[in-house]
């Protein structure tokens, strides 16, 4: 027992190694990973004191306890036995299948990453691109709903940065939990996105066996009080109108719902809009070609990058104008189901939803002035400024939330004239009072872009699609700078 034991230098350092690692996993580790658990324990209970809807019990789970849930539920087990008797292959094949797909979904909330990092970044990159006010807001009628029912925040599409500025401005109110789709799914985003609580969906899929494991996740994360952001209309806006509702996630959130027994659910429609989207050019490029694949380059990035870059140097740099978010009336889905079968909800439900996000769009400078020269080109100062009065007292009459500069309609015309005249998509003739605008003819699409996002509010504004234009015209449109 006390005879020395030569062995090679390699085999000590290799049993050393392995000791080691032993010793880490067995006592150190678990100790580290309660000892930070712990904390992280105490900063949520800090935090939910705070926030008006606390982050539930359900995201602070350990993503491997939550994958492992939904790999062994008894409905994606059941459609696990299903795809393998279809696909002719084992069921222990299919279920690694369904639990790669579960690790796909289930995202790795952190707290400190979302209320540190993350509402930081949101607020910074919202107010640095954006002068940004709040629309139609009903604080009482929010106050109002119901602490126990999971908030679904549903959303119009018009910009990526419809994420950054939702989730800043809902800050003080809870944790959001999107939706992301595959394009975010690259390093070293996908790890940002999934410590910010969101989750991954494959939008086009048609697997059976993928849409069962997503669907679960969402009625687990609905049942357990998540407070959720959504998209119905699945994608980014391509001409500048609210489109129609997907009804994916919306029928997912209502399956197996019933009334007195399921967590009640209520719906908050959320309208944005902007005088600049960042992604115009782009959008309007794909609804030409009629295709989603989006032809942005790197070579257009780094361009528009290294401009920015300068621009903010020399001190030359100017927001973009302003971005607004209104807030409409909340629709509860116990109320509105009433005693109809959910699968006889989800359609109408979806276009109740769409219409009141349609209703509190709001309308900023940009969009009034591009509906202007759009119905008629050539016009002055002046007469630009009166029709914008017009325009905007008729929408105010029918409720429309309308952000007026200053509370000053002249004021409200110049900032729209302003943005679309450094942008060059407008030029003007003369001088002084009298000064001609006129729009540029490669870019009348993207004025159209922004004239469509207020179309649905005033009578004296029509929308203009592709379909509208001859082909000479969609040839001599830019789509891409």
């Amino acid at each position: 027992m006390t005879r020395s034991v030569e062995l090679p230098l390699w085999l000590l350092v290799l049993i050393l190694a392995f000791a080691t690692v032993t010793f880490a996993s067995h006592f150190l580790f678990p100790s580290v990973r309660w000892f930070f658990r712990k904390r992280l324990e105490r900063a949520v209970a800090q935090l939910n004191e705070r926030l008006e809807r606390p982050i539930e019990p359900f995201k602070l789970a350990r993503r491997y306890d939550m994958v492992q849930r939904l790999s062994y539920d008894p409905e994606v087990a059941k459609a696990i036995a299903d795809h393998a008797r279809k696909a002719g292959i084992p069921e222990q094949v299919a279920f690694e299948k369904a639990q790669r797909y579960a690790r796909e979904i289930v995202p790795r909330f952190s707290a400190t990453a979302y209320f540190g990092f993350g509402i930081w970044l949101a607020k910074l990159l919202s107010r640095a691109f954006y002068r940004v006010r709040l629309g139609a807001f009903d604080e009482a009628r929010l106050s109002e709903i119901d602490a126990d029912a999971t908030v679904v925040f549903v959303m119009n599409h018009r910009s990526n940065m419809d994420y950054v500025l939702v989730t800043w401005l809902a800050a003080e109110r809870s944790h959001l939990s999107y939706a992301v789709g595959e394009w975010a799914r690259v390093w070293p985003l996908r790890t940002l996105i999934r410590s910010m609580g969101a989750y991954f969906i494959r939008r086009k899929s048609r697997n059976n066996l993928y849409r069962k494991v997503l669907s679960r996740y969402v009625r687990m994360a609905t049942d357990g009080g998540v407070t959720q952001a959504m998209f119905p209309e699945g994608g980014l806006s391509l001409n500048g109108e609210v489109g129609a509702p997907k009804l994916g996630l919306l029928s997912y959130i209502l399956q197996d719902f019933t009334p007195g027994e399921s967590r009640n659910v209520v719906f908050i429609p959320v309208a944005m809009n902007y005088d600049r989207v960042l992604e115009d050019r782009v959008l309007v490029s794909a609804d030409i070609k009629g295709s989603r694949r989006f032809g942005l380059r790197f070579k257009y990035v780094a361009r528009h990058v290294g401009r920015h870059v300068w621009q903010r140097v020399t001190g030359r740099f100017h927001r973009f104008g302003y971005a607004s978010v209104s807030f409409g009336d909340p629709v509860s889905l116990v109320d509105y189901m009433g005693a109809r079968p959910a699968d006889e909800v989800v359609e109408p439900l979806a276009e109740e939803l769409m219409a009141r996000i349609r209703d509190v769009v709001p309308v900023l400078p940009v969009p009034v002035v591009s509906a202007i020269l759009l119905e008629g080109d050539g016009r002055s100062r002046d007469e630009i400024v009166a029709r914008f009065d017009a325009l905007v007292s008729g929408m105010e009459a029918q409720g429309a939330h309308v952000h007026i500069p200053r509370s000053d309609m002249g004021y409200a015309a110049e900032v729209g004239l302003r943005e679309l005249s450094l942008r060059k998509l407008i030029r003007s003739t003369g001088d002084g009072d009298s000064m001609i605008y006129h729009v540029n003819k490669p870019d009348r699409l993207i004025l159209a872009y922004y004239a469509n996002s207020i179309a649905h509010l005033s009578e004296d504004i029509a929308p203009t699609h592709i379909s509208d234009l001859s082909p000479a015209e969609v040839a001599d449109a830019a789509v891409l700078p």
